[in-house]
């Protein structure tokens, strides 16, 4: 019996560049100690064969593809539905990652169970039948068409799928999955690479979505090759911190949809509650007007919602001033410092200033700084301002308030939630008959101080 030629070669474990022999250093992102070596020897092993597709492919001009939308499929969850871009696309491929204890198993489960009339199938290599079956009854949600199946070897997972037939198939995790065309560990750059592809394969030939959970490193990524990212149609990133009850689900690469929607989630006992009001829980319930608060109206993809500032501003005790901020970039941060001294005389080069976006979320929309400017002066001079005024505007190195983009949208959802007040920028083309709600329009941060504490 001849033996088989091990085959070898050398991985990145950050980035899955490959490497003719072993270095301390990958050439391709600079990190250090990362390259091992990987068995890459293939066996002729059959996995998915395209004679099991249920279509053939085949070369078309342009003028005779149809542009006929796709149907996709509903989920029943309104806020994932919103993220992927009205549902799931058939033979769309999604990575789903985020951190360790933040709810991604949770909510798979929880989307698997609640498909109704549809055949899911929930391969698990980290739990046990017993531990899933655990949560389904915490979830209430046993009464459905969802199958589960414990299996790590990609070649025993495609014989259940054949005998099921599943519209939908989750794979919990991707990291835990391996194929005997690869003769390495589970988890590792090869079989990472290889297992997704034999997936990718198998969505493309039978239409049938597949949900990949991935594992994430310690710099917040998608534990491992880049390429994995490149592959699927869709990464969703689960945000959130586990010490909080809201969790963020944002969409970073979408090939069916907009990446600048979001769905917001609270963890309760029996699951992730969907929240369809995001502007109830990001606004905090108080009884006293407090300084330093300040309420903005943003936009995060086709969703107005409105979101609460805090900042406090006191002296300098240690001698160079603090600049921290949760949720907002602090060098944005620190630019609106400059131009409240610069251009509008407030010395705040020698205080220590703090921001907070209330919820736990983050936001990137440069319409909240208007709001983050109000805040700052408030907590300044001490002096609250009232609460039901809100913001919408970006603020410009002159001093200027620019204008918002999708202004109406803000103004509507300020009215919606009973405020009487909202500030935006002169420069902003608004109907002001059709709104119930007093519209402000100011140029200058100036303007605004004069009118919020004098």
């Amino acid at each position: 019996m001849a033996k088989t030629k091990v085959k070898t070669a050398y991985f990145c474990q950050s980035c899955g560049s490959q490497h003719p022999k072993w270095q301390g250093q990958c050439s391709a992102c600079k990190e250090w100690n990362t390259v091992v070596e990987e068995v890459i020897q293939k066996e002729e092993v059959k996995v998915w064969s395209k004679k099991e597709s249920k279509h053939k492919v085949k070369a078309l001009k342009v003028a005779d593809i149809s542009i006929e939308n796709e149907v996709r499929i509903q989920t029943q969850n309104t806020e994932l539905d919103r993220v992927l871009g009205g549902g799931i696309v058939p033979g769309a491929i999604i990575l789903l990652g985020g951190e360790p204890g933040i709810g991604k198993s949770t909510l798979m489960l929880q989307l698997a169970l609640g498909m109704k009339g549809y055949k899911t199938l929930y391969v698990s290599g980290e739990e046990s039948d017993k531990q899933i079956k655990m949560r389904a009854e915490r979830l209430g949600e046993e009464d459905s068409d969802c199958y589960i199946l414990t299996e790590t070897e990609t070649q025993n997972i495609f014989n259940h799928i054949k005998s099921i037939e599943p519209d939908l198939v989750v794979i919990d995790s991707i990291q835990t999955l391996h194929t005997q065309a690869i003769d390495s560990s589970p988890g590792s750059i090869s079989q990472i690479r290889e297992t997704a592809a034999e997936l990718l394969r198998f969505a493309k030939e039978t239409d049938t979505p597949v949900i990949l959970i991935g594992h994430i490193t310690k710099d917040g990524n998608i534990a491992g090759p880049k390429i994995l990212e490149h592959m699927v149609d869709v990464v969703l990133q689960f945000e959130g911190d586990r010490n909080h009850v809201y969790r963020i689900l944002r969409a970073q690469k979408n090939r069916f949809g907009s990446t600048a929607e979001l769905g917001i989630y609270e963890m309760v006992s029996h699951g992730l509650r969907e929240v369809h009001n995001p502007s109830e829980i990001l606004i905090s319930q108080k009884d006293e007007v407090l300084s330093g608060t300040a309420i903005s109206a943003t936009v995060e993809g086709m969703r107005p919602m409105l979101i609460e500032i805090q900042a406090l501003v006191s002296s300098a005790v240690y001698g160079t001033p603090q600049r921290s901020a949760t949720g907002f970039d602090l060098r944005r941060l620190s630019m609106l410092l400059a131009v409240l001294e610069k251009r509008c005389g407030f010395n705040l080069g020698a205080k220590d200033v703090f921001l907070n976006i209330t919820g736990g979320i983050k936001v990137d929309d440069p319409s909240i700084d208007l709001a983050v400017v109000a805040s700052i002066l408030s907590s300044n001079e001490d002096c609250a301002i009232a609460d039901k005024i809100c913001f919408a505007g970006e603020v410009g190195l002159s001093g200027e308030i620019r204008p918002a983009t999708r202004i109406d949208q803000r103004i509507l959802e300020a009215e919606k939630l009973g405020f009487d007040q909202i500030f935006i920028s002169r420069y902003n083309k608004v109907e002001k008959g059709k709104f119930a709600i007093k519209i402000m329009e100011f140029g200058t941060v100036e303007e605004v101080y004069q009118t919020l504490f004098n």
